[in-house]
């Protein structure tokens, strides 16, 4: 048996979200997505983490369920074709934002636990050093390396992985504040980081080019500040849901317990190229080169992306997996795809009504894009869906990429 996973999600506790983004929000969303195991987010928000006590209960080892009082009204407007179980991992995101080595240092970093006493006592320890009430999220001066050692003394299957590995301003390898390479991030204790996340701008064979990342798995996750961008990047686990299989079969780069990565388009992402979205400039790293990585329109410095940056610390050549890489493919989501077809916003009405109707026939939306039969989906939605599916399966797409902030383009069709 295979299931989603999507480990990285904000709460309402944190800045920029939708006020949906509750513990009932994810359990509606995570059945319409076909979501098995879903990151609660921002486990170091002492309100959050009350939230999680008074609705959470233990499930699967390391994992936990909505009680079913508050399950069942959370799936009350779930089609009953998409209805399933839905469990949590308790994880969080960190801002360190510090100095090492004369530089002013931004690396964001993802933590998982296994059970609330732990999650507390990382609070207790994360309180001393800064607030983690203003915010989901913290900014804290904490040197990556001494939380992921506070993260272990909280519990020793307690887990770090840098988020969004390559963004340009809060990542471990990123252009602006990050470091050239896990070891020079985390020193002795590199041994203890199993997985690094790829982040909405980049995908596994843009990583496979960096072979200090061979070591450690892929993930990929949704990053997400409201419920319906739920698995736009996800991962595939087999087995039953268990924390600790989880984790050990990343540790192990384990094709018996991981399956892959679900990805956008990494062009998709608005960090993929290089760009200044001020003079509405966007460069490919070959021109950024060529100009100096200064902006044509102003003059002043680029913000070099995350295909630039790739390029930078890059030792072998593009298509070559490593040993022992797991497998990825492509998905747009399905309300991107139906506001194509029908010609208007994916946010839109006519989108959300057209996407109901198609999950109440053929099950969650991860099921419509990776499994289902396009000529069955054609039967009953449009042909252009079914041949919508074709393409992104095969690749055949039009990308238009993102940079500094601004999100890229996706598109299956074309004007003619």
């Amino acid at each position: 048996m295979s299931y989603l996973a999507d480990l990285h999600v904000h709460s309402h506790y944190s800045r920029a979200t939708s006020r949906m983004c509750t513990l009932e929000g994810l359990h509606h969303w995570a059945q319409l997505k076909g979501v098995r195991v879903v990151g609660t987010g921002d486990c170091t928000h002492p309100g959050w983490l009350a939230e999680m006590r008074a609705k959470l209960e233990p499930a699967h080892p390391g994992l936990f369920r909505l009680r079913p009082e508050w399950a069942s009204a959370a799936s009350g407007q779930v089609p009953p074709a998409c209805r399933g179980d839905v469990q949590f991992m308790l994880t969080g995101e960190i801002s360190s934002i510090y100095k090492r080595d004369g530089r002013v240092r931004k690396v964001h970093s993802l933590v998982l636990l296994p059970d609330l006493a732990a999650v507390a006592g990382l609070q207790a320890r994360l309180a001393a050093i800064g607030n983690i009430a203003s915010d989901g999220r913290p900014i804290l001066g904490l040197d990556p390396r001494i939380l992921l050692e506070i993260l272990l003394s909280c519990h020793p299957r307690a887990t770090l992985i840098p988020a969004h590995v390559w963004t340009p301003w809060f990542s471990m390898l990123g252009s602006k504040s990050g470091f050239d390479s896990l070891a020079a991030c985390f020193g002795d204790l590199s041994r203890h980081i199993a997985a690094v996340e790829t982040g909405l701008s980049s995908d596994p064979p843009m990583n496979w080019r960096v072979s200090s990342l061979d070591p450690v798995a892929l993930v990929s996750n949704s990053d997400l500040h409201s419920p319906g961008n739920l698995a736009r990047n996800a991962n595939i686990f087999l087995g039953e849901p268990d924390y600790f299989a989880m984790l050990d079969g990343l540790a192990r780069r384990d094709p018996a317990v991981c399956g892959g990565t679900i990805d956008l388009f990494p062009e998709e992402g608005k960090y993929h190229l290089d760009g200044h979205r001020a003079c509405g400039v966007v460069c490919e790293p070959e021109e950024s080169l060529r100009r100096g990585n200064l902006c044509p329109v102003c003059g002043l410095e680029l913000t070099l992306g995350v295909l630039h940056r790739v390029n930078a610390l890059a030792d072998r050549p593009a298509g070559q997996p490593p040993a022992g890489a797991l497998p990825h493919q492509y998905i747009i989501p399905l309300p991107e795809l139906l506001g194509e077809i029908l010609g208007t916003a994916a946010t839109s009405r006519k989108v959300a009504a057209e996407y109901i109707r198609l999950l109440g026939i053929f099950g969650p939306e991860m099921d419509i894009l990776l499994s289902r039969d396009p000529d069955a989906l054609g039967a009953r939605a449009t042909p252009r869906l079914a041949e919508a599916i074709r393409r992104v399966r095969a690749g055949r797409v039009q990308r238009q990429g993102g940079y500094d902030g601004v999100f890229g383009a996706i598109r299956v069709f074309v004007e003619d």
